[in-house]
């Protein structure tokens, strides 16, 4: 068994990423990383740290609003500060959990691109390429897909959005200022942040050093957690009453599954962008597999996050 070293995760403090934090806290000290908390400061991620301690894990908050690159960059230095002193063991996994689904494609980051995709893509790949070599191998660098990046049959009865892929620079761009805001363009925004990450998943393991992994993790679909919070008091009061559907994914039940991708030996070789569905690696649809496609998001990556 590998010394487990030091785990990150974006997102901590809520949900899915909260499950994970206490999952992996709640490990045998032999098997129990360290871990760096990546998230919006206050007193939500000083809620989660603390409980994380009382479980016996070594922690750290790293306060950071992801809708910021510069704050971005600032937790990637400090992490690389923390790594470079030895306060921490040397960093194994990186789990890049946070997400959001913003209501309003007109709204954007603080640097000016839209929102979803700016935090759930745009700051993960950020953060990744600031401490890509960083890692210690054996590492592995876990990403947070979703199956909404293609239809089927029960997204469309449930109208879930599928991607549109466009150009990234495109992607990043706010809605215009006079289009009505409604939940198939956000659930559009949504899916193509989540395309985005799979297609970088795939680039970023051409271009990540031996010995380091990438894959991806899809926790099952989990309406009522707070990805949800900005839509209308009726879409949430029916994802409430949906999460309580026997079978449907809970962050209870997600988290550990998560922590185990990110840490287990069971994991150890999964690479290439494997697309993990609960425990189940999945193949993923002919769209989600497009080297064109792959490397002008690697190339439009590096314009937009400088």
């Amino acid at each position: 068994m590998t010394e487990p070293g030091t785990a990150l995760i974006t997102g901590p403090t809520r949900n899915l990423g909260r499950h994970t934090v206490l999952a992996m806290a709640d490990r045998p000290p032999a098997r129990r990383p360290d871990l760096l908390l990546v998230g919006r400061p206050g007193r939500d991620l000083t809620a989660v740290a603390e409980e994380a301690r009382t479980r016996g894990a070594r922690v750290h908050e790293i306060g950071a609003d992801l809708s910021s690159l510069s704050d971005v960059r600032a937790a990637a230095a400090t992490v690389r500060e923390l790594l470079a002193a030895g306060t921490v063991r040397p960093l194994r996994a990186l789990v890049a959990n946070a997400g959001i689904m913003s209501t309003d494609t007109r709204q954007s980051s603080r640097d000016g691109y839209e929102l979803t995709f700016a935090v759930n893509y745009l700051a993960h790949a950020r953060l990744i390429g600031d401490l890509l070599g960083s890692l210690t191998a054996p590492a592995r660098i876990v990403l947070l897909g979703s199956n909404t990046y293609h239809a089927n049959f029960w997204r469309r009865l449930l109208h879930v959005a599928a991607a549109e892929w466009s150009d990234p620079v495109e992607l990043a761009r706010p809605a215009p200022a006079t289009q009505t805001p409604s939940l198939t363009t956000s659930g559009v925004a949504y899916s193509n942040a989540k395309l985005a990450l799979l297609y970088y998943a795939h680039e970023l393991q051409r271009r990540a050093a031996d010995g380091v992994n990438v894959s991806v993790f899809e926790p099952g679909w989990m309406p009522g957690t707070a990805l949800g919070r900005g839509a209308p008091a009726a879409f949430q009061a029916m994802s409430r009453a949906l999460a309580r559907v026997p079978g449907v994914s809970t962050p209870q039940r997600s988290g550990p599954l998560l922590a185990a991708m990110a840490l287990d030996d069971r994991w150890a070789g999964l690479r290439d962008g494997a697309f993990v569905v609960k425990t189940k690696v999945t193949p993923v649809q002919p769209v989600a597999q497009d080297r064109a496609r792959e490397r002008r998001l690697w190339e439009a990556t590096a314009e937009l996050v400088g």
